[in-house]
């Protein structure tokens, strides 16, 4: 049976909305690698997201042993206590963020996760390596867009 793989993840935004970034801590027997990328217009929620997918979506092979720390309920609790689920038979409707979702059920599915909630800002240093990743790339000069954000009317 392949070696169970951590993944850390955080998500920042500045203004909410405003320049946001995610950060993201991966580590398996003998490997470390750190992902994190920011955006000019975004939302917390959608970097909480959006940090778990890239980071699903970084392991090569499929049917792995996944365990995620995130100090989002947003995500956690979505996922724990089956909330998305409802949301996808419903196709979304009326839901934020269908978009990272969608993206979110495909990669989720390859693999086998398990969510574990941690505080955020609570001495974890996986955790907090991940806010520092988060926060340096949406305090950067070189953004991308987040075409999926839609501002709320």
């Amino acid at each position: 049976m392949a070696a169970s793989i951590e993944i850390y993840t955080d998500g920042a935004a500045r203004g909410n909305p405003g320049p946001g970034g995610y950060g993201v801590v991966m580590l398996a027997p003998g490997r470390r690698k750190e992902l994190s990328a920011g955006f000019q217009l975004t939302t917390n929620n959608r970097m909480e997201l959006l940090a778990v997918i890239v980071a699903l979506e970084a392991l090569r092979f499929d049917n792995q042993q996944v365990t995620v720390y995130s100090d989002s309920r947003y995500v956690v609790d979505a996922v724990a206590k089956g909330w998305l689920f409802g949301w996808e038979k419903k196709g979304f409707k009326g839901k934020k963020n269908p978009d990272l979702w969608r993206r979110f059920l495909d990669v989720y599915r390859r693999h086998d996760v398990r969510f574990v909630w941690v505080k955020g800002h609570a001495a974890n240093p996986e955790n907090e390596r991940c806010d520092i990743l988060a926060t340096t790339a949406a305090d950067g000069t070189h953004l991308a867009e987040d075409t999926g954000y839609r501002p709320e009317k």
